[in-house]
């Protein structure tokens, strides 16, 4: 990415369009609209603008200026919203580019805001995560990671440690003036022992962030023709699985996301579990056991036309499944299904939101990412050495310096290169 010039995108999507909204960041974008769209018009005023250049009309829309500091990106920004003709965004694009406006790249409007100090990391992060989200869960923990929740808990365990080392340092540089005491008071222990719980809180809370982000896995198990494909046909209304009486037709892991009750949940299709001499489908039933193993939830399937198989290792959640109803009745009390009729797959719903929120909690929690996952250990390590040298304060203050170097990371302080071309990668072109 180069900095200095001025960039522009079309930031609202696929063409042909209603509307289409062409979106400019840099030194140049006032004498851009001078030339195009003049007068331009008052700061953050919509005004409908002729569009010209050269004495050619190009089309006729709404214009708005955003002058720097206060924009999204911390530069001078505009948008045009125009037309949204192929032809005549094309045709607009064509002419900002002769008055040296360049194309964007990938997440570049984003990254100019983090560099002029108008997002941090983690509110990137919220952002990249509200523009994925395809669950109501998902928006409200990106949407309040984006507001700034997650910075401001961090700040505010940074503001705790600046006071934890500010004692000890005063001790170790003024260790001679009258007015500072010998020992550190009782409350530095508590304060420090009450934020090393609240991290440790937060970095317990990771997990049931990260499956309201990436979405619950539900291996869906069992013998070979226990009915799982249809299971999962049934459930997403689909025909997104291959159902066949030919055992071993399955032989990959197929992912079918399903949006329950607002929370994503991943179904995931497996190869029937059998011994089997053939090479493809024995991969097929390697690779069920790994999903099986790795999953959140495991529905096991038994069918009563199929001889049920052992289970392999499971770590997450195991609802036994009664399938195929519609052949023989399940025992009274079990969950059974019909994907054939319908009958038994709306409580199978109901269970399956009851096991996901025992996983994601009432609320989502804003630590979702790996990176906050890595930051907040080294952290707490860090203050269990401030602990344990607390008697020896150029240790402890050391210790203490460590944690907030640890927090800085992870709103982006400190190595944030190290983490920002491949986020910002992942956005999309005008973002």
């Amino acid at each position: 990415m180069r900095t200095g010039d001025t960039i522009m995108a079309l930031s609202s999507g696929a063409l042909p369009a209603g509307v289409a909204v062409i979106r400019l960041s840099g030194p140049r974008v006032r004498a851009v609209l001078e030339t195009l769209a003049a007068p331009v018009p008052p700061a953050r005023t919509m005004a409908l603008r002729q569009i010209r250049h050269d004495g050619r009309s190009l089309d006729q829309g709404l214009v708005v200026h955003f002058p720097a500091p206060g924009s999204f990106t911390g530069e001078d920004c505009a948008e045009l919203h125009v037309h949204g003709s192929n032809a005549g965004v094309r045709a607009i694009l064509a002419v900002l580019a002769s008055l040296d406006v360049r194309l964007a790249e990938a997440g570049e409007f984003t990254r100019r805001a983090f560099e002029n100090g108008k997002l941090d990391m983690l509110e990137v992060e919220g952002l990249g995560d509200l523009i994925n989200a395809d669950t109501e869960k998902q928006r409200q923990q990106a949407l309040a990671r984006y507001d700034g929740a997650l910075t401001r808990a961090v700040m505010a365990w940074r503001d705790t440690l600046l006071d934890l080392r500010a004692e000890i340092e005063a001790r170790l540089d003024f260790s001679d003036e009258g007015d500072v005491s010998e020992g550190l008071p009782a409350e530095w222990h508590d304060t420090l022992g009450a934020l090393k719980a609240s991290i440790a809180k937060a970095l317990s809370s990771v997990d049931s962030g990260r499956v309201v982000r990436e979405g619950i896995r539900v291996a869906v198990a069992g013998a070979p023709n226990a009915g799982k494909s249809s299971l999962i046909n049934a459930l997403s209304r689909s025909d997104v699985a291959i159902v066949s009486d030919e055992a071993g037709t399955t032989r990959d892991v197929r992912e079918v996301p399903l949006d329950i009750g607002g929370q994503l949940f991943l179904l995931l299709d497996l190869a029937g579990l059998r011994e089997t001499e053939s090479k493809a489908e024995a991969e097929g039933v390697r690779r069920a056991a790994n999903a099986i193993e790795t999953a959140d939830i495991v529905l096991w399937l038994v069918a009563p036309d199929q001889a049920d198989v052992p289970k392999p290792e499971m770590t997450g959640q195991v609802l036994t499944v009664h399938t195929k109803t519609d052949l023989k009745s399940a025992a009274a009390g079990a969950t059974a299904v019909s994907s054939e009729t319908g009958a038994g797959l709306p409580s199978l719903l109901e269970k399956l939101q009851e096991l996901g929120e025992q996983l994601t909690g009432q609320e989502p929690s804003l630590v979702s990412h790996a990176r906050d996952r890595n930051a907040l250990s080294a952290a707490i390590d860090a203050l269990e050495d401030a602990t344990r040298h607390w008697n020896d304060w150029e240790l402890a203050a050391e210790a203490l310096r460590s944690a907030s170097a640890a927090l800085e990371r992870m709103i982006g302080s400190l190595d944030a290169e190290q983490v920002l071309d491949r986020l910002f990668s992942s956005f999309c072109i005008g973002k």
